[in-house]
């Protein structure tokens, strides 16, 4: 494997940032998570286009072009031959003294990974899984912006955390309000008479890549999709359910709080989305 760092690339035991780099010290950085299909980067410049309005909303100033880290992203592909995978492209503040002061910091550190992805059992897409409200809120916007995809990433740890606990793959996350605002890692999305609702980005979901393309699949489609307010009483009352992210693509959801989801098991939309996406993925 090899690992670009600042316009180089070193072997994968051979790649270092600097223990004084503020992405380690205080999460002061942004990332992206891409996936690979059949040696194509999906949605590129849609990714792209998110770092760079992270990085300015956090006053980083990203040290190439957006067509030159296009470029950097997939040479990085090509050198590691990948036809299918997952990156990881993480800017942070970079190497500065002790302290918080970000004018300490020199210069970026932008490091690019292209490797395998950890892909959800074929099972879990034919029966769906069963996830659990955490008792971590999603951060408010007034504090940080969940647009932004920071590296600040703790609470949405801690929901993994407690999923895990309770034996499951993933957490739904409430804001500061009581709605629903997204899981650990990924959009949710359920189905109620025929239409389709996702929480709105204002109640603190990040504007997924993959809940963008599913949204746009569903209007081509003809079904109708709401970003609004949700409650959990939304979710335990759907008829469908399912989560959409670069890992997870879109998995059926069937429980969630203990509470059978339709007919606990992935329903007539989710099985429909599902194929819709894998051509969607396969025509890009």
């Amino acid at each position: 494997m090899k690992i670009f760092i600042d316009g180089k690339y070193y072997d994968r035991n051979e790649a270092r940032i600097s223990v004084f780099d503020h992405g380690l010290l205080y999460g002061d950085g942004v990332f992206e998570g891409i996936r690979i299909y059949g040696g194509k980067i999906f949605r590129l410049r849609d990714h792209i286009d998110r770092l760079y309005d992270s990085a300015k909303s956090i006053l980083l100033d990203i040290p190439m072009s957006k067509p030159d880290m296009e470029k950097a992203v997939s040479d990085t592909v090509r050198i590691n031959e990948r036809s299918e995978g997952y990156i990881r492209l993480v800017v942070t503040r970079g190497k500065g003294e002790l302290g918080l002061d970000p004018a300490q910091c020199e210069k970026p550190t932008v490091v690019i990974i292209a490797g395998d992805i950890q892909l959800y059992p074929q099972e879990y897409y034919e029966k769906g899984i069963a996830v659990v409200t955490s008792s971590s809120r999603r951060m408010p916007s007034d504090s940080l912006d969940p647009r932004i995809k920071s590296l600040n990433y703790l609470n949405n740890v801690l929901a993994k955390i407690e999923a895990k606990q309770a034996g499951c793959l993933e957490a739904v996350m409430l804001n500061h309000e009581g709605y629903v605002s997204e899981c650990t890692a990924d959009n949710i999305f359920l189905v109620r008479s025929g239409k389709l609702a996702t929480p709105a980005v204002n109640c603190g979901a990040l504007g997924g890549i993959t809940r963008s393309a599913v949204i746009g699949i569903a209007g081509s489609l003809g079904v109708e999709v709401r970003e609004a307010q949700l409650t959990r009483y939304d979710l335990y009352t759907a008829e469908e359910c399912f989560m959409t992210g670069t890992g997870a693509e879109i998995m059926p959801v069937t429980k969630i709080d203990g509470r059978i989801i339709g007919e606990g098991q992935p329903g007539s939309m989710t099985r429909k989305l599902i194929y819709e996406f894998r051509k969607f993925v396969e025509a890009q």
